[in-house]
C-alpha cells in the first residue's frame, strides 16, 4: 500500500491532544484580531470587549454571559484538556523571596518583586511591629478627616526626598494612584499620549479622565515627538507617560530624550517607577539618578511601595504646588483610608536600609547581568530586556509557556507564565524576577534547568 500524501500523513499522526492545542491558538489568533494590544501603536480605541446587541431577557444578567467570564472559560477548559494545571494563585507558606516554599517544597523563586529582599527582613519586620503597638492595625478613616499620623509625614518626606522633589503623597494602592491622579488631573480637552507598553493603570486613569488617548511604539521617542508634532495644537494640556522599567519586558526609555521631546511640545512628563526604585541608579533612586538627571525635569514621579520597598501602596511625587492640589482634592486619597501604620513604617525602614547598604543594589544588578548572559548564552530568547531585574523567556506561545511555568516548578524552580492576554499571543512568556538574595549557584542551577527543559520543546 502505498503512503498517503504528507499532508495527509501530518493530520493522521497528530494526537488529540495537538489538536486540541492547535483549536486554542488559532481562537486566541482570531481574538487578538478583533482586540487592541499592546503592541499596536497610534490607537485612541480603548479595550473593548464585542459588541452586543443590548436586550432584556435573562442572559442580561447572568453573570456566565459576560464574554470577557466566556474567554477565560475557553482557555481554562482548554488547559485542562490538555492536562495543564493553573499555575496562579499559588499559597506560598512563608516570606516570598530568593527562595519559598510551597505544600511543603522549597523553590528558587523568581516570582516575587522583592528585588532588594527586604520584605522579611527583621528590621523591617520589627518596625511593622511596633507601629501596630502604637498606632494600630489601621488609621479607619481618610487622612483628610481623622486619619493622619506622624509616619505618613514622615514617609512623604522619605519618598520627596528619594526623588528630589518638593513633595509627595501615598496612596494605598499602587494602582489606584496612577488611575485617580491621571483620572482626577485630566479631561476632555486633553491629551494623554503612552508607550505602547504602558500598565493597566494608566489606562484605567485615562478612561476615567475622559481625555483623548494616544500611543507610540515601544520607547520610541522619534516617533513620539512626529506624533505631537501634528496633533498638539489640537488639545490643552497634554501628558506624556513612561515606565522607568517595563514590566513585562524589563527595559526602559531614554529619558533625557523624552524630556527633551515635553519640552519642544510643552507637554507634562510623567514617568512611573514601580520596577526601577531600588534597581536602577548607583544607590537606587531609579532612572533620575541612571541618567543624571535632574528631576525637577519631570513633572509627575509615580511609584509603588510593594516591591523593593516592601510594603503596600503607591505615591506620586512632584512640585509642592501639585502635592498641595492633589491632597485636598484627588477622590482616590480625599475618599479613600489612610495607609495603614504598618505599612508606612515597613517602607520607611526599607528605604532606611536601601540608602545604607547600596550593595544591595549592586548585587541585584551583578545577578541580573550574570542571569541574562548565561540565559542568551543558552539560545534563550529574552527579548529586549536590560537584564536588571526583570527578565523574559519569550515562548511564543501561551501553551508552551504554562507547561514550561509547570515543568520548571516539578524541578524546584517558582516562576511564573505570561499569558495571552495579558500579553499578545506571540509575546507568551515566562518572566523572571531577580533579588538581590539570589545566590550565584541558583541562577546556574536555573539556567541549568531551563536549557535543557527549552531544548526539549
Amino acid at each position: 500500500m502505498s503512503s498517503p500524501p504528507n499532508g495527509s500523513q501530518s493530520l493522521a499522526s497528530q494526537t488529540k491532544g495537538q489538536l486540541v492545542r492547535q483549536a486554542i491558538e488559532n481562537r486566541m489568533k482570531r481574538l487578538e484580531t478583533t482586540e487592541m494590544n499592546g503592541d499596536q501603536p497610534f490607537t485612541n480605541k480603548g479595550f473593548q470587549l464585542p459588541k452586543h446587541q443590548p436586550g432584556s431577557g435573562p442572559e442580561s444578567s447572568q453573570w456566565e454571559k459576560i464574554p470577557g467570564f466566556q474567554k477565560l472559560s475557553l482557555l481554562l477548559h482548554g488547559a485542562k484538556k490538555l492536562g495543564i494545571k493553573n499555575s496562579f494563585f499559588i499559597c506560598h507558606e512563608g516570606t516570598a523571596g530568593a527562595t519559598t516554599v510551597v505544600d511543603g517544597k522549597g523553590f528558587i523563586n523568581f516570582s516575587s518583586y522583592n528585588y532588594l529582599g527586604l520584605s522579611g527582613h527583621p528590621e523591617v519586620n520589627c518596625a511593622a511591629t511596633e507601629a501596630i503597638g502604637h498606632y494600630g492595625t489601621s488609621v479607619s478613616a481618610s487622612r483628610i478627616v481623622a486619619g493622619e499620623r506622624p509616619l505618613h509625614r514622615e514617609l512623604e518626606a522619605a519618598l520627596a526626598d528619594l526623588h528630589g522633589t518638593e513633595a509627595a503623597l501615598a496612596f494605598v494602592s499602587g494602582h489606584a494612584t496612577s488611575v485617580t491622579v491621571i483620572g482626577h488631573l485630566f479631561g476632555p480637552k486633553d491629551l494623554v499620549i503612552h508607550d505602547s507598553l504602558i500598565h493597566n493603570c494608566v489606562l484605567e486613569g485615562i478612561r476615567l479622565s475622559g481625555a483623548k488617548r494616544l500611543s507610540f511604539p515601544h520607547n520610541d521617542y522619534a516617533t513620539l515627538d512626529q506624533i505631537l508634532t501634528e496633533v498638539r495644537h489640537h488639545h490643552e494640556r497634554v501628558l506624556v507617560v513612561v515606565e522607568g522599567i517595563y514590566s513585562m519586558d524589563g527595559d526602559f526609555p531614554d529619558l533625557p530624550e523624552f524630556v527633551s521631546i515635553k519640552r519642544r511640545h510643552h507637554a507634562l512628563l510623567m514617568v512611573d517607577e514601580a520596577h526601577s526604585i531600588g534597581v536602577m541608579g548607583a544607590t537606587g533612586r531609579g532612572i533620575a539618578e541612571h541618567f543624571g538627571l535632574d528631576s525637577a525635569e519631570v513633572d509627575l514621579w509615580m511609584g509603588t511601595l510593594s516591591k523593593a520597598l516592601a510594603s503596600c501602596g503607591g505615591y506620586v511625587a512632584g512640585s509642592a504646588t501639585l502635592i498641595e492640589y492633589l491632597k485636598h482634592s484627588v477622590p482616590g486619597f480625599v475618599y479613600s483610608v489612610g495607609m495603614p501604620p504598618a505599612s508606612c513604617a515597613a517602607a520607611l525602614k526599607a528605604l532606611e536600609i536601601m540608602q545604607r547598604e547600596p550593595k544591595r543594589v549592586a548585587i541585584l544588578g551583578q545577578r541580573g547581568r550574570m542571569f541574562l548572559e548565561k540565559a542568551r548564552s543558552a539560545g534563550i530568547p529574552t527579548g529586549s530586556t536590560a537584564g536588571m531585574s526583570i527578565i523574559p523567556t519569550i515562548t511564543g506561545s501561551s501553551i508552551r509557556a504554562a507547561r514550561l511555568s509547570l515543568e520548571m516548578a516539578e524541578e524546584g524552580i517558582s516562576v511564573h507564565p505570561i499569558l495571552y492576554p495579558a500579553v499578545s499571543e506571540h509575546s507568551a512568556r515566562l518572566r523572571f524576577f531577580i533579588s538581590s538574595d539570589h545566590s550565584e549557584k541558583d541562577i546556574e542551577r536555573t539556567i541549568d534547568v531551563l536549557s535543557r527543559l527549552w531544548k526539549k520543546g
